[in-house]
């Protein structure tokens, strides 16, 4: 009874092996070894928060069986799980009713195959990762699998090396440490005379001018700078006569204004030198009268401004004026007379308060300084709490002006409080609509939240802002794999980030130059990027020159560059080893 069991059991293993030898699936699983596939991006790569990779392979001839299917399941293993991509179907020549989208392999020349997986969502777990091959062949209900497979080891994520180093923008102070300001003053003259009137002098223009003269010259902060004096004559009479009379009216004009600086009541040093005037004449003042005619309600008036416009020549225009004879009585008396002046224009330099004198007032007395004074006074510290006290308090009495929310919500933004910062700038928008500085910053914090088509959205919005702009929209093409996108947007930027999108985009030559005119250039994540592109450019040279440097400021990169498949190559290099080791 023993031995017929034996005999059975044996008949059994002998049919099977017989049925795998008759299918052909086991020439195919012996001589797995012979197929070759190739993958690429080998490493494979993580490009826009996805990994995606192609394998094409070949078979030798005479091994692919007429009427087998093979499945073949690329499979990324990595610490802790695995992802399993889309099957590649291939089958035999024989086989009857095919699955749709499979590739068939002739059995005496054998064939190649060309597979493109879906986008896999990349993990952090598959940095250091293998891609396996898993293939089973079947014919009818008969199944065998080949040898698993490692066609590719590693993963590149040298994306995720952008520097979250978005640019905020503040609403800027519009202060001036120093501020032009003029007062004006007019003397009319009698016709052809220069002589300055005592009623000239104490004119309603004159009492303010003298008012302010005495306030100013008491105020330290107060600069007194010049006078213009622009002394004219009205375009009637001989044009000689009009110029002796335009001069002799700009030193007449001077002289009492000397002799008013030095009264004691008005006294300022400076305004009673000579040298403090600048003197202008206008002989003919054909301007000053085509605007007051223009302003005129006297009849003909269109008919004397054509005669302007038709005879450049003084003469001639005087000439055709005095034709219109009742006309011309009215612009005697009402138009002339205001053309027979000096202007006296007194230039002044206001300088503000001292920077230190606005950083203590910013603090202990905010409502004696203005909006610009303030958003000034947040500029003169490095410290982020002062500057949000500053700004909160420019909020609290100059809620009106967007610049005081946006800058608060800035400084939310550094200390990582996205929704309080989000909550200003919301704020500022509603201040000042459309505003591109504001859309930038409300950028930046959907970009943080994880929201970049909002992100860009916004960003494409606010391009009035300035480069800064631009900036932020390189980082967001860096995340989402568009590399030459980038590399536009950084511009002539030096920075980091400008210095990995030229990298990726192919250009590590570029990355270099770009990192060594950086204010990143000493940073050890640029020396561990310089690292990257020496091994983009297979010399082992300056990879390890500059990794060396990377570790020596930054240990942690040891590690990193152990596992960085950018290395893959070089692992078996002896100063790479020893450096990671």
């Amino acid at each position: 009874m023993k031995n017929q069991s034996l005999q059975t059991l044996g008949l059994a293993v002998i049919t099977a092996v017989a049925l795998t030898s008759c299918s052909g699936l086991g020439k195919l699983v012996k001589n797995a070894d012979k197929i070759t596939y190739k993958v690429t991006p080998d490493p494979m790569e993580m490009h826009g928060d996805s990994m995606t990779v192609t394998i094409s392979g070949t078979y030798p001839p005479k091994i692919f069986p007429k009427k087998a299917t093979v499945t073949t399941i690329p499979v990324i293993k990595y610490n802790g799980g695995e992802k399993a991509l889309k099957p590649v179907v291939l089958v035999g020549e024989k086989v009857a009713d095919a699955p749709k989208g499979s590739t068939k392999i002739m059995n005496k020349t054998g064939g190649n195959f060309s597979y493109t997986s879906e986008k896999i969502a990349y993990m952090p777990e598959m940095k250091v990762a293998t891609l396996e091959l898993r293939a089973q062949g079947q014919v009818k209900k008969k199944t065998k699998d080949l040898p698993a497979k490692k066609v590719a080891d590693g993963t590149i994520i040298t994306p995720l090396l952008v520097k979250a180093d978005d640019k905020a923008i503040v609403g800027k102070d519009n202060f001036q440490k120093v501020v032009p300001h003029s007062e004006t003053a007019q003397i009319f003259f009698v016709i052809n005379q220069s002589q300055v009137r005592g009623s000239e002098m104490n004119s309603a223009e004159m009492k303010s001018l003298k008012e302010y003269s005495s306030s100013a010259s008491k105020n330290p902060n107060i600069a007194f700078k010049n006078m213009n004096v622009s002394a004219y004559a009205s375009p009637d009479g001989e044009l000689s006569r009009n110029s002796e009379l335009a001069e002799d009216r700009a030193k007449e004009s001077t002289k009492s204004m000397i002799a008013m600086f030095k009264d004691k009541k008005t006294k300022v040093e400076a305004a009673s030198q000579e040298t403090f005037y600048n003197k202008v004449t206008t002989a003919e003042d054909w301007d000053g009268f085509k605007k007051a005619m223009e302003a005129s309600s006297i009849p003909d008036k269109e008919l004397i401004l054509r005669v302007l416009t038709m005879y450049p020549d003084g003469e001639t225009r005087e000439k055709e004026i005095k034709n219109l004879s009742k006309t011309y009585t009215e612009v005697a008396d009402k138009i002339l007379p205001k053309l027979r002046r000096s202007v006296l224009t007194l230039n002044v330099d206001v300088n503000s308060r001292t920077d230190e004198q606005i950083s203590k007032l910013a603090m202990s007395a905010p409502d004696s300084l203005s909006v610009e004074e303030m958003l000034y006074a947040a500029t003169l510290t490095t410290d982020i709490n002062t500057k949000l006290d500053i700004y909160k308090k420019a909020e609290t009495k100059y809620g009106s002006d967007w610049r005081t929310s946006n800058n608060v919500g800035m400084v939310y933004l550094m200390q990582n409080k996205l929704n309080d910062a989000e909550a200003q700038f919301k704020k500022a928008d509603g201040l000042s609509a459309n505003n591109p500085v504001v859309k930038n910053n409300m950028g930046i914090v959907a970009r943080w939240k994880g929201d970049r088509k909002a992100a860009m959205e916004l960003y494409k919005s606010a391009g009035a802002a300035g480069p800064d702009v631009s900036y932020n929209m390189g980082i967001i093409e860096i995340q989402n794999g568009n590399y030459a996108a980038a590399v536009s947007n950084f511009g002539s930027n030096n920075s980091f980030n400008s210095a990995l999108a030229k990298l990726l985009n192919g250009n590590p030559d570029g990355a270099m130059s770009t990192i060594d005119n950086s204010t990143d250039k000493d940073a050890a994540l640029s020396f561990y990027l310089k690292a990257i592109a020496g091994a983009r450019q297979n010399k082992a040279e300056v990879l390890n020159t500059n990794l060396k440097v990377a570790i020596q400021k930054d240990a942690s990169f040891k590690q990193m560059a152990k596992d960085d498949a950018e290395f893959i190559k070089f692992r078996d290099n002896a100063e790479f080893k020893a450096l990671v080791n």
